[in-house]
């Protein structure tokens, strides 16, 4: 995955910035961010708080155990199906 050189939390605070006033344009200038950067993360970061961001990334982890939980449990299901079928 490509490594970025701004944090969620700096991102949310360019973005803050830009709600608070500060045109557009000095904020890419300032930051050496391009438009297309910008509006991608207006677009994923926008309207949130860091705090939101901290639990947003927590229930992403918390999705990708249960993922993951339920492919073992699917792969297990198959496997006694199988089982039983080979029995009979």
């Amino acid at each position: 995955m490509k490594q970025t050189r701004f944090t969620e939390t700096q991102i949310v605070n360019i973005l803050k910035e830009a709600e608070n006033g500060i045109a557009v344009a000095d904020l890419l200038r300032n930051h050496g961010i391009s438009n297309s950067t910008f509006y991608k993360w207006r677009s994923k970061y926008g309207g949130l708080e860091a705090s939101e961001l901290k639990r947003v990334k927590e229930l992403e982890q918390q999705l990708s155990e249960y993922k993951t939980m339920v492919a073992e449990l699917s792969h297990d299901n198959r496997a006694l199906k199988s089982l039983i079928e080979k029995k009979l």
